[in-house]
């Protein structure tokens, strides 16, 4: 990957427990490695997270993102090995201009995937090279990787990270977010039970075991 460096790293206490922080930089994009325990090799227990500012900081309701961002470091406490990757692919990958833009045609009526459409914009314009560099870099060649989306596990597999399972990560929906959540499996390949409705959740064999 062009330009890719590891640029800092830092103990991160969390309420979740503690983690360790680890930044990149390469020349088309920045992400962190948010790192539980030393995880190598195989079969590590992963997330690949982009940064939602408008649920992870405002606290929207129109997603499911720090939902599932805070779903991911719970499991990893409870795991006490493996890492998130947070990429700063705001909006899907269409920045957060064009995220509120996205917002503004679906508060007209088009899904998420017609208002990206309509703007230009394939439904999901990230990449995962990043996240593979990443990965190889903290010594990890697979992973459990923690998503609902198809797209991810074909992506982080074709940037030469094999994925060796797919861990259902499903964090709920609320009544602001069934409709996106929705389109996101009916149009996206989202991998759920069932219709999305609001206060369901799926949860994989390994939560309701805890």
């Amino acid at each position: 990957m062009k330009d890719f460096s590891r640029t800092a790293s830092s103990e991160l206490p969390t309420h979740f427990g503690h983690f360790r922080l680890v930044h990149y930089n390469s020349a088309d994009l920045e992400g962190v490695a948010l790192v539980r325990g030393t995880p190598s090799g195989d079969g590590v227990l992963c997330r690949i997270h982009s940064e939602c500012m408008t649920g992870e900081v405002f606290g929207s309701l129109r997603c499911d993102c720090r939902p599932q961002l805070e779903l991911a470091q719970e499991r990893l406490s409870r795991e006490d090995e493996g890492v998130i990757v947070y990429l700063r692919q705001e909006g899907r990958g269409i920045g957060l201009g064009n995220k509120i833009r996205a917002y503004a045609l679906q508060d007209q009526g088009r899904d998420t995937v017609q208002a990206n459409i309509e703007l230009g914009f394939a439904a999901d314009e990230r990449n995962y090279e990043l996240a593979a560099a990443i990965l190889r870099d903290l010594g990890i060649t697979s992973v459990r990787l923690m998503t609902n989306n198809p797209e991810k596990l074909k992506g982080l597999s074709e940037a030469g990270i094999k994925v060796d399972e797919q861990v259902p990560h499903w964090a709920g929906a609320s009544s602001h977010s069934e409709a996106y959540l929705e389109t996101k499996r009916r149009r996206m390949g989202h991998i759920t039970e069932s219709p999305i409705k609001a206060g369901n959740a799926t949860t994989s064999e390994e939560d309701k075991a805890s």
